[in-house]
């Protein structure tokens, strides 16, 4: 009886799948997770630098008088919903989970060069840093895929302000 299904091939691709299947779904699991993982970075160290970019287009004595921060809790608001929400008044986040008080909003004044466009301030232009904190991963499949939603992403942008 053995003799007769050692020449039987009538089977061998169902089974060839059956055993296959595992490997290439695993594959897929992973491939998506790591795809949405690095599509979620993307979208926070995005989000960080359009932050900074807006902030440094805010009028230098709107964040600095001389070399203390004069930073308005409105600015530093307007900062944080651009950041988080991609509008100045607010709404959706960007990354699920990610909120605009999550943002910290770091000015240094006279924290960059002397010259060129600061010439006028008699002293150094001032350096804006937009930092996102830690952003909880939000998975796909939490825990199917490698990486889950314990894992954390952060992301920070400087800028120098020319908003002269």
């Amino acid at each position: 009886m053995i003799r007769r299904f050692r020449h039987d091939t009538r089977a061998s691709a169902a089974a060839e799948f059956a055993l296959s299947l595992p490997m290439m779904l695993a594959l897929l699991f992973c491939g998506f997770e790591a795809g949405h993982f690095f599509w979620t970075e993307h979208k926070l160290v995005k989000s960080v630098r359009d932050g900074a970019r807006f902030a440094s287009r805010i009028d230098v004595s709107d964040l600095c008088t001389g070399n203390t921060v004069a930073m308005s809790s409105d600015v530093e608001t307007q900062i944080q919903n651009l950041t988080a929400t991609g509008s100045i008044s607010g709404g959706t986040s960007k990354v699920p989970g990610w909120n605009a008080s999550d943002v910290q909003v770091t000015v240094g004044c006279e924290a960059f060069v002397a010259t060129g466009i600061y010439t006028d301030l008699g002293a150094q232009g001032p350096l804006v840093t937009v930092s996102s904190g830690s952003v909880a991963y939000p998975s796909l499949f939490n825990g199917l895929g490698i990486i889950d939603s314990t894992f954390n992403i952060s992301a920070e942008s400087s800028a120098a302000v020319i908003g002269i």
